[in-house]
């Protein structure tokens, strides 16, 4: 009978230092994933272009007139129909 009851608690402590084990690698595993996540997607503060909608990061984007823009070629053409709608209003 005293035999019994030592192998029951070897084994009931060799399952919690399992459990332990286990939840130790769980937690292991979920900071590694999160630090992976972090890592790739640490691209700062996003900004949209205001021709095209496209979010992309603020330190490439361009700034121009409190306005974001993916590119040049977006910016410009941006300002020349800003120019053009004030050209257009002022005519009589």
């Amino acid at each position: 009978m005293n035999l019994l009851i030592i192998r029951l608690l070897i084994f009931a402590v060799l399952f919690y230092a399992g459990l332990k084990l286990f939840s130790m690698y769980r937690q292991w595993q979920r900071e590694r994933l999160t630090q992976q996540h972090d890592q790739q997607h640490d691209g700062g503060h996003m900004v949209r272009c205001r021709w095209c909608d496209v979010h992309l990061p603020e330190e490439e984007a361009l700034r121009e007139a409190e306005q974001w823009f993916c590119s040049s070629a977006h910016r410009d053409r941006f300002l020349q129909e800003q120019q053009s709608q004030r050209d257009n209003d002022t005519d009589p």
